[in-house]
């Protein structure tokens, strides 16, 4: 496990690749973190529901990046969506609260995957830009990291990206940079418990 903020080693910037879920999440955390690595984006969302929520994810994240490094220093490295792999996590534990078991094995999903690309493609490290959203487990978060740097070698960058004012930095970046900005993670299960908030009706894991 390194920090967000390790110096390069002889002057060479470890390369780093940093998992996205979406345009504002990665534009705080990009910016912090090019400062010490050479970075790519990897999108691995299988979660996202429906396809067009996807997509249109994912488009955001090309389009923020090429302005964010118009000069190409960003690579954005789009996977395949695979939802049924969300599914199978999924799967008896759909009455679950938002930031229970079903949203731990998510991030475990998605981290995971990212660790393996990583290790496949050569990368110092991996981290994920999911600890900027307040909504969200660090604590998580940074435990599934060094556990996945123990089964695949590859070395976990340490990660609070809210912390530093991060996430309101990531609000004013997507404002700067016109960002489309979703109201629900991702799943149709944070959507739903969104709408009947909304709405003033108890959700699912609340009746």
């Amino acid at each position: 496990m390194i920090q967000p903020d390790t110096p390069a080693p002889e002057g060479r910037k470890l390369r780093l690749l940093l998992h996205c879920c979406c345009a504002p999440c990665s534009s705080a955390t990009l910016e912090r973190l090019r400062q010490a690595f050479d970075v790519d984006v990897y999108y691995y969302n299988p979660n996202i529901e429906p396809y067009a929520e996807f997509e249109k994810r994912a488009g955001e994240e090309r389009r923020f990046v090429k302005a964010f490094a118009p000069e190409g220093s960003i690579g954005v490295i789009v996977a395949d969506y695979e939802h049924e792999a969300f599914e199978a996590i999924a799967r008896g534990r759909e009455h679950l609260p938002e930031r229970g078991e079903r949203c731990y094995l998510c991030y475990e999903l998605r981290m995971r995957k990212t660790a393996e690309y990583a290790r496949e493609h050569g990368y110092d490290c991996f981290t994920t830009s999911l600890s900027i959203s307040p909504y969200k487990s660090s604590r998580w978060i940074n435990e599934i990291g060094l556990r996945l740097e123990e089964e695949t070698g590859v070395t976990f960058v340490w990660s609070d990206f809210k912390k530093q004012d991060g996430y309101r930095r990531s609000i004013e970046l997507s404002k700067e940079y016109g960002l489309y900005r979703q109201n629900f993670c991702g799943c149709v299960y944070s959507r739903r418990e969104r709408e009947e908030r909304l709405a003033g009706r108890p959700s699912l894991s609340e009746k």
